[in-house]
């Protein structure tokens, strides 16, 4: 093929977008469409759901997108590239071909496995892998509930190459479905490397759905029409250089800055890290081709490293939790009165692990309604069941008639449950059995990478900039001149923040220090900081050292994903230069 392959993105978790699939086959061309169905906290929801019952293990919702469609699919000869094969990507394309058959419809459905090491966790630590938290370096030793790898993406490519109209896959790396399908499409090789990191780039920036199209962006209020974003797309040329857009007339938009925004999403150092291409994010440029196009060009690959992580879940301990209301007047001493109650029966209590108390809103002065002269006092608890349970709930309930005025709750609490845990490691990518399935049932082993390389800037933050003059300044909120995303990576939190206007960018990197992030961020006192520039796209991005305890499966943070954080942080007041603020007339 010599025009570049137009790759469409229909899910960016499990549970988004039902009607998305529909959306991208019948609103433009479309060569491939790939899903992104699965998280960190999705493997232990698929592993729960797998418990209560047979074929459990698997994003069933990937069958209901695909079956009002799967004739137009078939007759506009799309490939249909998903990892909604979760825990059993067997038994999804088993029940793909089902729905298939039922739909009369004839294409060939081909799947990746060899992600799933659960059942090989103590080979490994017998024969010397000690899979060592990658945060904390502590040796593993727990009973995995589920232990998966990422996977890279010539799975895919294989098995596109072999016919498969539909490919089903377990745990790859989220950019792997977008690259897999790019390599098959210009029959790259492992050595391809910058254009496999452009396709990686391009895969990062689309594996989010709408997020591309003006989801969750700061600058949400410059966008016309958000109500139903578009979901994007990517047009990979033969180079790994691409454009992001999105179908023509559908809502939201594609700019820089949505770009820029999920660029910065849930990375850590500037070398973004996939099994087949370690893609340099210092290296991307961006530029606004047309209205709804950004062209994605630049992109540096090396040698990707000769490991892959692992991604480990289990149970944990119990958690419980209830939300109290609290209205009116002396509301700091009506939450010390619950937690006083609280804590009288529960401290001390060898069930007890963790007992929190969180303030969520403020109260207006003279409020107009009752909802807003009120606030939230949500308190969780982990520990054993028999504390932490039906116990807690009780306790909480009794409090009805027999504490502050104006009691109530956000609901009856229930008798919580267990909690999951996240532990990420590393395994050697040649301890991997990566394999294709074809429609046909033959089996075609995918060879590691022939080449590989240390990653060389994996714990190397940016030293700090120096000082710049500001000038005279206004203080106000740092979103006045700053944008951001922000999101989880583990037990790790990341923020990324940068300025649209280049005059700004001096500004952002002498004044946006690790300290002053601190500062910012009381929660983030005493943590390691890491921080990143991104000149060519104006922006710093922080990772914060267990900001999320062990991850969104077992965080206590009320934000348990750090998706607001970023947001937070730029309602911060900081001192911002005059001449940058929008409306002054520089001489």
């Amino acid at each position: 093929m010599d025009r570049p392959v137009r790759i469409a993105n229909c899910s960016g978790f499990y549970g988004d977008r039902m009607s998305a699939l529909a959306e991208m086959v019948e609103g433009g061309p479309v060569d491939v469409i790939t899903g992104d169905y699965l998280a960190e906290v999705t493997m232990l929801v698929l592993a729960k759901s797998r418990q209560k019952r047979p074929g459990g293990g698997y994003a069933s919702t990937f069958l209901r997108q695909l079956a009002p469609v799967v004739t137009r699919i078939a007759e506009r000869r799309i490939k249909v590239v998903v990892n909604a094969g979760g825990l059993d990507p067997a038994g999804c394309a088993d029940a793909t071909r089902t729905l298939l058959a039922e739909a009369g419809v004839d294409l060939a459905v081909a799947h990746v496995e060899g992600d799933d090491l659960a059942a090989s966790v103590p080979a490994l630590l017998a024969g010397g892998h000690d899979l060592a938290h990658l945060d904390t370096g502590e040796p593993f030793t727990r009973d995995p509930l589920t232990a998966n790898a990422y996977l890279g993406g010539f799975g895919i490519q294989a098995a596109l190459a072999a016919g498969a109209d539909i490919v089903i896959t377990g745990r790859v790396a989220d950019a792997s479905l977008v690259s897999g399908a790019a390599a098959w499409w210009w029959r790259w090789r492992p050595a391809d490397l910058d254009a496999l990191a452009g396709a990686v780039v391009a895969g990062h920036v689309i594996e989010c759905g709408a997020q591309a199209t003006g989801g969750n962006f700061s600058g949400f209020q410059e966008i016309a029409d958000l109500t139903h974003p578009g979901f994007p797309l990517a047009e990979v040329d033969r180079d790994g250089t691409s454009v992001i857009t999105k179908h023509e007339g559908t809502g939201g938009a594609v700019t820089v800055d949505t770009v820029t925004a999920q660029l910065l999403y849930e990375i850590g150092a500037p070398g973004y890290l996939n099994p087949d291409v370690v893609a340099h994010l210092d290296s991307v440029r961006l530029g606004q081709e047309g209205p709804d196009r950004v062209r994605v060009s630049g992109v540096r690959g090396s040698a990707p490293p000769p490991t892959t992580k692992v991604a480990i879940t289990g149970l944990g301990g119990w958690r419980n939790e209830s939300t109290f209301v609290l209205t009116g007047t002396d509301i700091d001493a009506k939450a010390a009165l619950v937690e006083q109650a609280i804590r009288a029966r529960l401290d001390g209590d060898p069930g007890i692990a963790d007992l929190r108390f969180t303030r969520i809103g403020t109260p207006v002065e003279d409020p107009a309604d009752q909802m807003a002269g009120s606030s939230l006092l949500h308190v969780a608890v982990d520990g054993e069941q028999g504390s932490a349970g039906r116990a807690f709930s009780s306790l909480c309930v009794e409090l009805a008639l027999a504490s502050y005025p104006g009691i109530y709750g956000m609901g009856v609490p229930g008798s919580g449950t267990a909690y999951g845990t996240y532990w990420p490691a590393l395994v050697p990518q040649d301890l991997l059995d990566h394999t294709v399935v074809h429609a046909d049932g033959r089996r075609e082993v995918v060879p590691p990478p022939p080449v590989t390389a240390p990653h060389e800037s994996e714990a190397q933050p940016e030293p700090e900039p120096g000082p710049y003059d500001e000038g005279a300044t206004v203080d106000g909120p740092l979103g006045r001149l700053v944008l951001a995303r922000s999101g989880d990576k583990g037990g790790n939190a990341n923020v990324g923040l940068w300025v649209t206007d280049p005059e700004a960018w001096p500004w952002l990197r002498a004044a946006m220090t690790a300290d002053r992030l601190r500062a910012l961020l009381p929660e983030a006192a005493g943590l390691p900081v890491d921080r990143y520039e991104l000149p060519n796209l104006r922006a710093v991005n922080f990772v914060i050292h267990g900001l999320l305890d062990g991850g969104a499966t077992e965080a206590r943070r009320f934000d348990k994903q750090a998706k607001a954080l970023g947001e937070w942080i730029r309602a911060r007041h900081v001192p911002i230069p005059e001449e940058l603020l929008p409306g002054y007339h520089r001489e």
